[in-house]
């Protein structure tokens, strides 16, 4: 099996989850740039700041102020073994935009996971997970 890998669903899904053991059984890293983002929110950063502005509105965080992350992210050493994206891309644009960079890199795609959980589970998740890691952007 290929070791760069792509898994989707909707937010609460449980694409971190499966992540989370698809990277240890393969032994690669996960990039999740919902991770990133709060990481980069966290430390106060301009990407965080820009990143903040649109999550505290519900929003999705635009691709353009994504890409530069990812493109850098995935032209990383840690990366250049394998690794499994969680969460991105999350539209048409975004996989034309990851495959390109992907080509420039050399290194394709292997395979993509699509989990695909009914609304009211979703709902469900995030609510409960909301109350457990007080992650501001999983509302109702």
């Amino acid at each position: 099996m290929g070791k760069r890998l792509v898994i989707l669903g909707a937010p609460g899904a449980g694409k971190g989850t499966q992540a989370a053991s698809i990277c240890e059984f393969l032994n690669i890293p996960t990039f999740s740039t919902g991770q990133m983002l709060r990481e980069q929110i966290a430390a106060g950063t301009e990407l965080g700041k820009k990143a903040a502005e649109y999550i505290e509105q519900g929003a999705l965080v635009p691709s353009e102020v994504v890409y530069p992350m990812v493109r850098e992210t995935l032209s990383s050493e840690a990366m250049s073994q394998g690794f499994l994206a969680d969460g991105f891309p999350r539209s048409i644009e975004q996989a034309e935009y990851l495959d390109q960079v992907l080509s420039d890199l050399g290194t394709p795609l292997d395979l993509v996971i699509n989990i695909d959980v009914d609304l009211e589970g979703v709902v469900e998740r995030l609510l409960k997970r909301a109350e457990i890691e007080h992650r501001a952007d999983d509302t109702e």
